[in-house]
């Protein structure tokens, strides 16, 4: 692998692959399922952000997952999650929720909005042990965003107020910024930052609406302002690469 160089690699909301089907649009930011690019497969630790809109009264049927960590953020409407462990969870806006696949685990995902869609963003890294016992943790952490800035969601770094996660190489992040909000990203050699909601400014390359992200490496220091509107942001911190084979 080459020597890794300070980097902002950011990728539009167009440019994502995407499935549309009768009940779901869905936009990959990184290969997913049939949508394959060799050059795009992963950054840092995560695997997987898929940005799902799902129909009313439909939604992903039971399937199984095994040794990953998958962390769930809705951002509208309301979802219910149902697992072979017996848990079961209504995610909403602003609850945090965290399913650890461990050595197999079957869920299923199904749009709970009475009349509405649900969108939500879903992501994936690899745990840093595997062959776990399953397991699953939500937390509502709506009176930490309402005090700005960026709250950690899901740690493996042991941080009060956010779900855990076995990956002590991650962290996410996730603001609800007002207007003119300015924050730091954190210190770590691999940054992902996702405008999930309205824009954002991000010093180095400028404007990040609804949908875009932005990869940054080895860039310690930078800061993002929150546009007009005021913006939706989720952040990893993540400081080592997936070690594939």
């Amino acid at each position: 692998m080459p020597a890794l160089q300070p980097a902002i690699d950011v990728r539009r909301s167009e440019e994502r692959m995407a499935t549309q089907i009768g009940w779901l649009d869905s936009r990959h930011s990184f290969s997913f399922g049939p949508h394959y690019d060799p050059n795009n497969t992963h950054f840092g630790l995560l695997l997987v952000s898929n940005h799902d809109i799902i129909k009313p009264e439909t939604g992903f049927s039971t399937h199984p997952h095994r040794d990953m960590e998958i962390v769930t953020w809705v951002l509208r409407g309301e979802l219910e999650h149902k697992d072979s462990e017996g848990h079961k969870g209504l995610i909403h806006p602003g609850l945090a929720q965290r399913m650890s696949a461990g050595t197999g685990i079957f869920h299923s995902e199904m749009n709970a909005t009475k009349g509405g869609d649900v969108e939500l963003v879903q992501m994936w890294v690899v745990p840093d042990t595997e062959k776990v016992r399953p397991a699953y943790m939500e937390l509502d952490i709506n009176g930490e965003l309402a005090k700005g800035g960026l709250v950690p969601v899901a740690s493996g770094q042991g941080h009060d107020a956010a779900i855990s996660i076995r990956q002590d190489g991650a962290v996410l992040w996730a603001g609800r910024l007002k207007a003119g909000e300015k924050v730091r990203l954190p210190d770590a050699p691999f940054i992902h930052v996702f405008t999930a909601i309205g824009e954002i400014d991000l010093e180095g390359s400028g404007k990040l609406t609804a949908g875009d992200a932005a990869r940054v490496t080895l860039t310690d220091g930078l800061t993002m302002t929150a546009g007009s509107q005021g913006a939706e942001v989720l952040v990893w911190e993540m400081h080592r690469l997936i070690q594939f084979g």
